[in-house]
């Protein structure tokens, strides 16, 4: 594996946002959308409940943390995107690339994508409504560890997804957050979910982490079990996701299904 190869995705990505004011603007746009809106309504509901707890940490740092996972995920997809609109498959792959050097230029343009939108997001809390990112304590470290990995496994899946069936697949991938935030029970706990849905909530490494979460803030410590568990589920999403994409990929090749990359979905 060449890090200059990686590197130059990397490089690759950076001249493209350079380029062009409108690709670096949704890295802040949505996220200063999501932090006001949801500031606003916890200020809102700290002046009008009669219970002693701050909603804040509770519901604006559980909003920084989701849009941090899928700020990742989505940092991936769209790195990857570029390469589908502009039909540039048979050039990359054309090349001494091979996959792990190119899914890693994608993870790493993510990293620093989603590291500038962090940034943003809480400047933009801490300034308006007096949050503090760092009240997590120690566990702050792992809770951003455990969404990055999954957050990265979901990217790579995504990117397989849409490499295999076609460009016309690319609106199946946006929602895939959506569709799994019940299940990562970002507001609320993971006891108010039917006994089914519970046992899908716990194959996912985010539950474990907003339960950490709100044991933070609610003024225990963070379960050590948990948060290990759920690092190493990540991991195996990571791994699963590697995996699938190579998979399809070599599909691909021997099929010639990337001679045949078009607008179109395949088959």
């Amino acid at each position: 594996m060449s890090l200059r190869r990686t590197a130059a995705i990397v490089v690759r990505q950076f001249y493209l946002l350079r380029g062009s004011p409108v690709r670096i603007l949704p890295l802040f746009a949505w996220v200063a959308i999501d932090i006001v809106l949801w500031g606003l309504i916890t200020r809102y509901l700290n002046t009008v409940s009669s219970a002693r707890v701050n909603f804040v940490p509770a519901l604006l740092g559980a909003v920084l943390l989701w849009d941090f996972l899928v700020r990742v995920m989505q940092g991936i997809t769209t790195a990857f995107f570029e390469d589908v609109w502009s039909r540039n498959f048979l050039n990359i792959f054309a090349s001494p690339l091979v996959i792990p050097e190119y899914v890693a230029g994608l993870v790493v343009s993510s990293m620093t994508t989603s590291a500038f939108g962090l940034v943003a997001m809480l400047l933009l809390a801490t300034g308006l409504f007096g949050f503090s990112f760092f009240s997590y304590g120690l566990p702050l470290l792992g809770f951003l560890l455990v969404l990055f990995l999954f957050g990265m496994a979901l990217g790579v899946f995504a990117c397989a997804l849409v490499l295999r069936f076609g460009p016309a697949s690319e609106w199946l991938i946006w929602p895939i957050p959506a569709l799994l935030s019940p299940l990562a029970c970002v507001f609320y706990p993971l006891a108010s979910l039917p006994g089914w849905m519970q046992q899908l909530a716990r194959l996912l490494p985010p539950s474990w982490v907003f339960e950490a979460m709100r044991s933070v803030v609610a003024g225990g410590a963070a379960p050590v079990g948990g948060l290990i568990w759920s690092s190493g589920l990540a991991l195996v999403y990571v791994l699963a996701a590697g995996w699938f994409f190579a998979r399809v990929y070599r599909h691909a090749v021997r099929s010639g299904l990337i001679a045949r990359y078009s607008a179109e979905s395949v088959s």
